[in-house]
This record gives C-alpha cells, sequence and structure tokens, in this order.
C-alpha cells in the first residue's frame, strides 16, 4: 500500500504536473514520424523525407518514431525538470522508509485496531517490539480517528473495549499501556486467530 500510495503522489506532484512522462517529453520536442496507408502498394508507408534531417527516437513500447526538432536550451531544461522529479522520489522513498514507516509502513485508514503477538520474545526483543509500537502510535497513529490495542494471550487483554477518539492524551495513556504489559503471559495457539476475531467485531474498524 505504502508504495502505490507513493507511485500514485510522484505521478501527481512529480511527473504529471510537470509533463514529464516520455510521451509528453517527446511531443514538446518533437514530432511522430508518420506512416499512411498507399493504396497501390496494399501496406503502410512512412514518409521519407526525415531521414537524415532530423535526430530520430524510437519508442521501444511501440515501435513509434519521433523526429526531434528541440534546440538544446529545452533539452537542458527537460534534464532539470527531469532531476528535480527524481530528487521528488528519493525525498518520498526516504520518508517512507524512515523511522515507523520503515516497520509499519504507512497507516492510511482513519480506524484501525493494532493487534500484539508477542510470541517467545526474549526480555530485548520485548522491549524493543514496544519502542516500535510506541513510535508508531506517536508518529502516525496521532494522525488519524481512532484506535485500540489488543494483546493476543490465553486472557486477552484490550487497552480499550472499543476504538477510541485519538488526541494527545489517549496515545500517551496507550504508550503507558503498553511499557505496563507484563513481558510473559500464558498463550495458547489459537491466541493470535481470536485477538483478530476481536479486532475484526468492531464494527468501526477498517484495519
Amino acid at each position: 500500500q505504502s508504495l502505490v500510495s507513493s507511485s500514485k503522489w510522484l505521478q501527481h506532484y512529480g511527473l504529471k504536473r510537470n509533463k514529464l512522462s516520455l510521451s509528453q517529453i517527446l511531443s514538446q520536442v518533437g514530432f511522430q514520424h508518420k506512416k499512411d496507408y498507399v493504396t497501390t502498394l496494399g501496406k503502410p508507408v512512412a514518409s521519407q523525407y526525415a531521414d537524415g534531417l532530423f535526430p530520430q527516437y524510437k519508442r521501444t513500447q511501440d515501435g513509434s518514431v519521433y523526429n526531434l526538432t528541440a534546440k538544446k536550451e529545452l533539452i537542458l531544461h527537460f534534464v532539470d525538470c527531469l532531476i528535480g522529479a527524481i530528487e521528488l522520489y528519493q525525498q518520498r522513498m526516504e520518508w517512507l522508509t524512515s523511522e515507523s514507516r520503515q516497520i509499519f509502513g504507512v497507516i492510511q485508514e482513519q480506524c484501525i485496531v493494532i493487534v500484539l503477538d508477542f510470541g517467545t520474545a526474549t526480555p530485548t526483543e520485548f522491549d524493543l517490539c514496544r519502542e516500535a509500537l510506541s513510535m508508531v502510535l506517536v508518529e502516525q497513529v496521532i494522525q488519524i480517528s481512532r484506535f485500540n490495542l489488543i494483546r493476543a494471550a490465553q486472557d486477552l487483554m484490550k487497552w480499550q473495549q472499543k476504538c477510541t477518539p485519538v488526541s494527545e492524551h489517549t496515545v500517551k495513556s496507550a504508550v503507558a499501556w503498553l511499557w505496563k504489559l507484563d513481558h510473559m503471559t500464558a498463550v495458547s495457539h489459537a491466541s493470535s486467530a481470536e485477538a483478530l476475531l476481536e479486532a475484526m467485531g468492531d464494527e468501526a474498524v477498517s484495519s
């Protein structure tokens, strides 16, 4: 989902807005070398007058040929625009792969439940998990509408009975609840599935 979102974002803000797709650039720096159907020959024939007159570019996608007529200044302008678009890609990818997004991706839904299954994590791993979860709460959950936390265990544990409106207070409360959890609790083979079913039982939840 994150990568799809990123692709759409870049298309809108980077390439599409500045008319930097290949077909858009070609239409601005030249014209298509046309073929027309010649009845006497019974086949399409390309015009010959442009051969050797213009540099030509053949698109691998469809085999179409473009005669390039742009001056150096216009080509350099597109080089600058493409470099700018590449920088947008780099910035977006750096953002997508930083902090909590590197672990959880980008949370796009407005009402979510995070199901916690620590399994047989060691104390160190348990703390690392809680640090990562705290990070996603503070960085991403704070920006949505409602949320809840459920811990998978033999005796299922819920932070709240239903999804709760997001605020600075509720996020701090959830982080505090997270850090009060015991390292080891009794588990069963079905505890993860039960926690997921419990999360899905809240009709307001979208993810």
